[in-house]
C-alpha cells in the first residue's frame, strides 16, 4: 500500500514538474519531496535512522566532569557467590544501611525488590528503615501491558519513601525517556529517580513549583521539564502516559582505584561492610544500592549502548538511575540543558529549507562532480548543525532533513541530465532544419550565449561556426550594437512573444548593414528554452528609403522657395514699394470687398481722400529723397491713427485714401478725419529740418452718397478739391 502511494506520489510531481515554468520548479520539488519526506516520517518508517542517529551524537558528546554527588554502592557477582542467594538477606541489608548512614550521605537508594523478607534479620532492617527518613526503597507499578505484574513497596517504609522504577522502552528495546510520575487510579506516583533528586535539591532550598512558561510543567531550580509528546522529535505515536521526558543522558568519566572508567563513582558492598570505603565517598552524596552482576538480569540499553562497529553493550539498572538522577540535579543547579525539540511548523519549515537548498544548490551549479560534492559538503554542515544544536539541548531533525536534501539535488541532477540531454538533441535537430534556410538565423540559450547557427548566419558575420558557438554579441559586436541585441532577446524572454525589430550589424570586415531581425522563443519536450532569430538584410531598402527622403526633402524645400517667392511678387503687386501700404489695385479690390461686406451685414462705409497740402514745394526745395522719407512718416502716422480694421492706401504721389469699414455714423468718419489733421500738423524732422506739412481730406459714406465704389472715390476725390479750394487743412463731405 505505501508503495503504491509512494509511486502515485512521484507521478504526480513529475506531472507537476513537467507543467511549471522554470523560474518555479525548484521551488514545487523542493516542496513536493519535502512533502513526501514527511509523509514516510508521519507513518514512521524514519523512526529509527533518526533514533539511531540521535544515539550517535549521544557517544560523540564530550565527556563531561565526574558527577561527584552519586556514588553507587554495587552488588557483584563475586559478592552473590560469597553470600550465596539472592535476594541478599535481610540482615546484609540492614548492616549495609547502618555502615552507609554513619558518613551521613544526604539520600540513599535502595534498587532492589523487598516487597517480602529474606531469611533473618528483618526486624534490623524494619529498624533500619525507621531510623533512615532519607532512605528511598523501589516499587514496580502495575501498566497497561502488565496489569497483573506489579511488586510491592519494602515493608515497613512509609509511602513517601518510596519511588518507582519503571522504566519506558522505545520499541528497539532501549530507554531514551524517563518517567518523572505516574498515576495509578487517579494517585500520583513519583519515581525513584526523582524522590531521590528532590532530597538531595531540598538541602539547596529547592522544591517542585509549576513553571511560569506553562503551569502544566514542572519546574526545579533553574530546569522547565517540558513534558513528553507522543510525536515529539523522530517518534511516532509513542507512549506518552504518565510525566515523561526526554533524557538527555549525561557523559560523566570517572577512573576507579584499579584504573577503570565508570560513568559514576562505584565502590563494591564488600567494601562498605568492611569499611574500607574513604567517608568523602559517601558524606553528603546520593548513595545508590543496586545489582551489577549478570545473574540478576538487570541490564537495560540506553544510547551509549550503540556502536557503530560491534555489539552494543547494556548498562546495569542502577546505574540508569545515576543517569536520571544525575540529570535532574545538574538541570536544576547548573541549568544544564535538557533535550528539547522544536514545534512541529518549525521542523517543517527546517526539512523544507534543506529540500529547498538541495535543489537550488544542484540546479546553479549545473556541474555533476562539482554538484556531488556541493552534496557532501552540505551533509556534512547539516549534521555539525544538528550535533551542535544537540549540544545546547536541542533534538533537531537530521534524517528528514539529510534525506529531502539529498533526494532534491538527486533530482534535480537527473532533471538537469534529461535537459542537458534534451537540448543536445535539439540542437541537433534545429541545425538540420535551419541549415537549408538561406537567410541568417541563429539559436541562443537563456545566457545568451548562441548554441546553433547556420552557414548563412556564419557567412554573413564573416567568422567560422567553431569561433562563435557558445560565445554571445558582446565577443563579436561593437558594445552599443550588442547592447541593442541583449536588450530585444531579453524582451523575448520576458514577454515570451515574437518580436521584430530594425537593427544594425557589423560584420567582420568591418561593414555595417541594416538588418529587421525577427526573434521568437521555442521549447523542447525538457522544457529548454531557445531563442530563434531570423535575419533579413534590409541595407539596400533603407539606402533606397534614404534616397527618397532626401528628395522628398529637396522638393519641400523648393515648393517653399517658390512659395515664398509668389507670396513675395504677390506683395509687390498689391502694396506700395515706397510706404509699404496697398496700392492703387489692392485699393480698389479692398473697397469692393468692404462695401459687399457693408451691404450685407447693414453697415457704413466712410472713404477718406487725402492730399498732403504743400508737397510739391517740399520735394522741389528738399528734393526727392527728402520727400520720400517724408511720405513714409506720413504713411506711419496715418496707419497708427486707424483701427486694426480701417484700412490705408498710397494711390501715387501725395495721394491716400483710408476705407473705415463697419461705422454706425457719418461722424466716425469726421472724428477719424480730424485725428488724421492732427497727426499729419505734427512738425516732422528729417536730417535736422523742421517740416509742417498739412493734408486737405474728402470724405464720401457707402450707401449715402452712392453704393458704387468709382463713384465713392469720385465724390471723394471732388469734396477734397473743394477743401484744398476753402484753405486747405480741413476736411469736407461729399
Amino acid at each position: 500500500m505505501n508503495q503504491q502511494l509512494g509511486n502515485h506520489f512521484v507521478k504526480l510531481i513529475f506531472r507537476l514538474k513537467q507543467s511549471l515554468s522554470r523560474g518555479h520548479r525548484e521551488l514545487i520539488i523542493a516542496a513536493s519531496i519535502a512533502a513526501f519526506i514527511l509523509v514516510l516520517h508521519s507513518i514512521g518508517l524514519l523512526q529509527a535512522l533518526e533514533l539511531a542517529a540521535l544515539d550517535q551524537f549521544f557517544r560523540l558528546r564530550p565527556d563531561e566532569p565526574p558527577e561527584e554527588r552519586i556514588t553507587i554502592v554495587v552488588i557483584d557477582e563475586t559478592y552473590l557467590d560469597k553470600v550465596g542467594s539472592w535476594p541478599i538477606p535481610d540482615i546484609k541489608i540492614a548492616q549495609l544501611l547502618q555502615k552507609l548512614n554513619v558518613h551521613k550521605p544526604r539520600a540513599i537508594g535502595l534498587d532492589i525488590y523487598r516487597n517480602f523478607p529474606v531469611k533473618t534479620g528483618n526486624q534490623e532492617l524494619r529498624n533500619a528503615y525507621k531510623s533512615m527518613p532519607n532512605l528511598i526503597g523501589i516499587e514496580l507499578l502495575t501498566n497497561d501491558k502488565n496489569k497483573n505484574f506489579s511488586v510491592s513497596p519494602p515493608p515497613g517504609l512509609n509511602q513517601d519513601q518510596v519511588g518507582f522504577n519503571n522504566v519506558v522502552f522505545d520499541l528497539d528495546g532501549k530507554v531514551r525517556r524517563s518517567l518523572l510520575y505516574w498515576y495509578v487510579d487517579d494517585q500520583v506516583h513519583e519515581s525513584f529517580a526523582m524522590k531521590l533528586a528532590l532530597l538531595y535539591l531540598k538541602s539547596e532550598e529547592i522544591t517542585p513549583t509549576k513553571a511560569k512558561i506553562n503551569p502544566e510543567y514542572l519546574q526545579l531550580g533553574k530546569a522547565v521539564f517540558t513534558r513528553f509528546e507522543a510525536n515529539d522529535g523522530a517518534y511516532v505515536a509513542a507512549d506518552d502516559k504518565g510525566y515523561q521526558i526526554l533524557t538527555n543522558f549525561p557523559k560523566p568519566k570517572y577512573q576507579s582505584s584499579s584504573g577503570e572508567f565508570y560513568p559514576f563513582t562505584q565502590v563494591s558492598i564488600t567494601d562498605v561492610l568492611a569499611d574500607q570505603v574513604k567517608e568523602n565517598l559517601i558524606k553528603d552524596r546520593i548513595i545508590l544500592i543496586g545489582s551489577t552482576a549478570p545473574s540478576v538480569q538487570d541490564f537495560v540499553f540506553i544510547p551509549y549502548s550503540s556502536s557503530l562497529m560491534g555489539t552494543a553493550k547494556t548498562v546495569p539498572g542502577i546505574q540508569l538511575q545515576a543517569y536520571f538522577i544525575s540529570e535532574l540535579i545538574s538541570a536544576a543547579l547548573q541549568g544544564r540543558p535538557l533535550l528539547k525539540v522544536w514545534p512541529d511548523l518549525v521542523e517543517y519549515l527546517w526539512i523544507f529549507i534543506w529540500s529547498y537548498l538541495g535543489a537550488i544548490t544542484t540546479l546553479r551549479i549545473g556541474h555533476a562532480i562539482i554538484s556531488l560534492l556541493s552534496i557532501l559538503v552540505s551533509c556534512f554542515v547539516l549534521t555539525l548543525s544538528a550535533y551542535l544544536a544537540f549540544l545546547y539541548g536541542w533534538w533537531i531533525p537530521l534524517i528528514p532533513s539529510v534525506f529531502s536534501f539529498g533526494s532534491s539535488a538527486i533530482w534535480m541532477i537527473s532533471h538537469i541530465a534529461h535537459i542537458q540531454q534534451e537540448g543536445k538533441r535539439s540542437k541537433e535537430f534545429l541545425y538540420h532544419v535551419i541549415n537549408t534556410i538561406s537567410d541568417p538565423i541563429f539559436v541562443k540559450n537563456q545566457q545568451h550565449q548562441w548554441i546553433v547557427l547556420n552557414e548563412a548566419y556564419c557567412q554573413f558575420i564573416g567568422y567560422p561556426n567553431r569561433l562563435l558557438i557558445e560565445k554571445s554579441d558582446y565577443d563579436f559586436f561593437p558594445k552599443h550594437e550588442a547592447d541593442v541585441f541583449r536588450q530585444q532577446d531579453e524582451l523575448v524572454f520576458q514577454t515570451k512573444q515574437p518580436q521584430e525589430h530594425e537593427e544594425e550589424f557589423t560584420n567582420a570586415a568591418g561593414q555595417t548593414h541594416k538588418i529587421a531581425t525577427k526573434r521568437s522563443l521555442h521549447k523542447d519536450a525538457a522544457g529548454n528554452s531557445f531563442l530563434v532569430g531570423v535575419i533579413r538584410d534590409i541595407t539596400q531598402r533603407k539606402l533606397k528609403e534614404e534616397h527618397l527622403k532626401r528628395t522628398a526633402a529637396e522638393l519641400f524645400r523648393s515648393n517653399n522657395e517658390l512659395k515664398l517667392k509668389e507670396d513675395h511678387l504677390r506683395y509687390l503687386a498689391d502694396h506700395d514699394p515706397l510706404t509699404g501700404l496697398s496700392n492703387r489695385k489692392f485699393f480698389a479690390e479692398q473697397l469692393y470687398e468692404s462695401l459687399h461686406w457693408a451691404q450685407y451685414n447693414n453697415f457704413l462705409v466712410g472713404l477718406l481722400f487725402i492730399d498732403l497740402d504743400g508737397f510739391k514745394q517740399i520735394n522741389d526745395t528738399l528734393g526727392h529723397e527728402m520727400g520720400d522719407r517724408l511720405l513714409m512718416t506720413i504713411a506711419g502716422r496715418l496707419s497708427n491713427s486707424l483701427r486694426a480694421s480701417d484700412r490705408v492706401s498710397r494711390l501715387g504721389g501725395d495721394e491716400f485714401t483710408v476705407i473705415l469699414r463697419g461705422i454706425p455714423n457719418v461722424q466716425i468718419a469726421a472724428k477719424v478725419a480730424e485725428k488724421i489733421l492732427s497727426s499729419i500738423n505734427k512738425p516732422i524732422v528729417l536730417d535736422g529740418n523742421r517740416i509742417r506739412v498739412s493734408a486737405s481730406i474728402g470724405i464720401s459714406v457707402y450707401p449715402y452718397n452712392s453704393q458704387d465704389s468709382e463713384t465713392l472715390i469720385k465724390q471723394a476725390d471732388a469734396a477734397m478739391y473743394r477743401a484744398k479750394r476753402l484753405g486747405k487743412n480741413r476736411y469736407e463731405f461729399a
